[in-house]
């Protein structure tokens, strides 16, 4: 049995689906800091996972704000890692995650990876209207994501990129004498009186 990097494995799961999949090839996996999060409860209900964009609209590292009359100026904060500045975050929520079928976790993945603006500019995707995020509905979004996996997949994506995410969590335990990752506490604005 060895120890299992969950952190870097899930990695190459990124650089293979941006190396591959065409609607993923504007993600530049070197600007995009995995790390994983504990999960308070079990089961599967819940969130799986999440990112944070690390600019604000355009790509801007501030953005000025009205609240109850007064004009504030938020900052994004920076996050390095081996030298260079991080544009996005993405949290897997562990035990979670792990514990969803092999087909939901892709879904998982690449949900959020959709999330990354077209332009990689620090920045989230936004749709038209007021459910920016995931657009007029959710349950669509999802779908969608769905098919990309498909699509994907029907690629033949190297069978060891996806070894690690056979089973759920305890499986995991039972296959490796320790599981490590990153773990890193949210990116949190600065927020100050303009």
């Amino acid at each position: 049995m060895t120890t299992l990097n969950l952190t870097a494995a899930l990695e190459r799961l990124v650089a293979d689906i941006a190396g591959q999949a065409e609607e993923f090839r504007h993600v530049d996996p070197d600007r995009l800091l995995v790390c994983l999060s504990p999960t308070r409860g079990g089961g599967v209900h819940g969130t799986y996972a999440k990112i944070h964009p690390l600019r604000f609209p355009g790509g801007e590292t501030t953005s000025r704000v009205r609240r109850r009359g007064r004009y504030w100026t938020c900052t994004m904060p920076t996050v390095t890692h081996q030298g260079r500045e991080m544009l996005y975050v993405v949290y897997f929520l562990v035990p979670r995650f792990f514990d969803l079928s092999l087909r939901e976790k892709l879904i998982t993945v690449f949900h959020e990876l959709y999330h990354i603006s077209p332009a990689f500019d620090g920045d989230i995707r936004r749709f038209p209207g007021r459910n920016y995020a995931h657009g007029s509905s959710t349950r669509a979004y999802n779908r969608r994501m769905g098919e990309l996996v498909d699509a994907w997949l029907a690629l033949e994506p190297d069978p060891d990129i996806l070894t690690f995410l056979d089973g759920d969590m305890e499986a995991l335990r039972s296959r490796h004498t320790a599981l490590v990752g990153r773990k890193m506490t949210a990116p949190r604005i600065t927020v100050t009186r303009a």
